[in-house]
């Protein structure tokens, strides 16, 4: 595997801002109250992780069909059709309260990754493009999990 660029590397880590900062405001009441007084009750706890996870699931599958496209014939039409996958995986399995959405949230982020691994398997990412994916579902998992299981 190959280094992660800076631009690439940065843009991600800072992507995991709104996870950090859902599960901080989860573990301290007095972090909590600050930014639901100040952003809003949304942008606290898990409400802000669910909702931005959401937003990320979809991201990734434009990213995977972006991915699709570096190829033809029945690969990219496996690519397109997994690439949708994430999307969709957010918008069916997020309801049901926070617990479950989170729940949900954290396979989708697993399932991902799993995801990630084919299309660099078949080479359509960048060589360090699974360094980074780990490295950042791992956080996000973290974070997701400090809504569920605590």
């Amino acid at each position: 595997m190959s280094r992660i660029p800076t631009a690439p590397l940065l843009l991600g880590l800072s992507g995991l801002i709104p996870f950090v900062w859902g599960a901080a405001t989860y573990l301290s009441g007095g972090l909590q109250a600050w930014g639901a007084a100040h952003l809003g009750p949304r942008f606290v706890g898990p409400y802000v992780q669910l909702f931005y996870g959401s937003v990320i699931l979809s991201f990734m599958s434009g990213v995977l069909w972006g991915f699709a496209t570096k190829t033809s014939g029945n690969r990219a039409a496996t690519g397109y059709a997994l690439s949708v996958l994430p999307a969709l995986w957010a918008f069916f399995m997020t309801g049901g309260g926070p617990v479950s959405a989170g729940m949900n949230l954290i396979f989708g982020f697993a399932g991902l990754l799993i995801l990630d691994a084919a299309f660099s398997f078949w080479g359509l990412t960048p060589r360090w493009w699974m360094r980074l994916r780990i490295l950042l579902t791992v956080i996000v998992i973290a974070c997701l999990s400090v809504g569920v299981f605590l």
